[in-house]
């Protein structure tokens, strides 16, 4: 039972120099903040430990390490093996506005050769963050450059190129929730599974698309496009939604006196003359949304069928994995 309570456990360390906006992210993500609230937030010290449940069984074990000089320096000596060791994701934040590059790329440098020593199989996120502050025009070409310095460095010291991904982030915009959608979807064990069911469920709707969010951050788990959904330009049309639920979790907070993190709703809908959309409490863990053609008869029918569907996907809390899952966490 132990050894079982371990390996649902995923370590992750979030880094980066001190100021980057790390616990901004962290706040946003997981503690229910507004971007316009985390201006409160003080630097952390040392290491802040947080024990995130997901999925149900999944526990996120993230530790966000502070990223002033002195306790860098403690990570990559006296702490080295104990920061670095059975790391399954490392995210690391570099801060776009910093005038100190090359000392951040030292520093990154440093830290990646750590983790390589000691968890060479993790997965690095890289948030190249604070883009709201780079005009836009100039988004792509900064980006990238950063990008293709990374990437150097992270070769350099080891790391296969497939194990490194970069994403522009900003706390003003849906990024945020893109680039910390695709940890999650790396760290769930058994996101096959959950596709398969969902690609049964969306055939058997006829639904455009379906997308399963996780009910407490509002993060994106998984979803299913079908034909002609696949053209959508809005290519971050799940991001937005997830904003969009934040935002009325914090609405529903407001006026009702409760905590933002314990606000639920049973069912929203949208009705137009083209598509119809409704999202709805699913699993205990999830929120499903549904997008169907503009067909009364087709949504009313949808929404029975999930209502029924709900037993069937009520074992979506995590499962060890086995076979091509534990493949895809190496």
């Amino acid at each position: 039972m132990e050894r079982n309570k371990r390996q649902r456990q995923r370590k992750v360390l979030l880094m980066g120099r001190s100021g980057a906006g790390k616990s901004s992210m962290r706040s946003i993500i997981f503690s229910n903040y507004v971007a316009k609230d985390v201006r409160r937030l003080g630097a952390t010290v040392d290491v802040e430990h947080s024990n995130i449940k997901f999925m149900g069984n999944l526990m996120l074990n993230l530790w966000d390490c502070g990223g002033q000089d002195s306790f860098v320096e403690s990570y990559l000596t006296n702490q080295r093996s104990h920061v670095f060791g059975s790391v399954a994701v490392m995210i690391f934040v570099f801060d776009i506005s910093s005038k100190e590059v090359e000392s951040d790329m030292h520093s990154f440098a440093m830290t990646i050769r750590a983790l390589h020593e000691h968890s060479m199989n993790s997965k690095i996120f890289v948030l190249v963050h604070k883009m709201d502050l780079v005009p836009p025009e100039q988004k792509a070409t900064v980006f990238q450059q950063r990008a293709v310095d990374v990437r150097s460095t992270c070769v350099d010291e080891g790391f296969a190129e497939q194990q490194v991904e970069f994403w522009a982030t900003s706390i003003w915009d849906q990024s945020l929730y893109k680039a910390w959608t695709q940890v999650v979807y790396f760290l769930v064990p058994n996101a096959t599974a959950i596709e398969g069911m969902l690609r049964r469920l969306a055939d058997l709707l006829d639904a455009r698309e379906l997308i399963l969010y996780e009910r407490t951050t509002c993060l994106v788990v998984t979803h299913i496009t079908r034909e002609s959904e696949g053209q959508n330009p809005y290519t971050d049309r799940f991001e937005r939604i997830s904003s969009i639920l934040k935002t009325h979790k914090h609405s529903m907070a407001k006026h009702t006196g409760t905590m933002t993190s314990e606000v639920s709703f049973a069912e929203m809908q949208i009705k137009t003359g083209d598509f119809m959309f409704f999202i709805v409490s699913f699993t205990e863990n999830t929120n499903l949304a549904v997008v169907m053609p503009g067909d009364e008869a087709a949504f009313n029918a949808a929404r029975v069928n999930v209502q029924l569907a709900r037993r069937e996907f009520n074992h979506l809390d995590i499962v060890e994995p086995s076979g091509k899952e534990a493949q895809r966490q190496q």
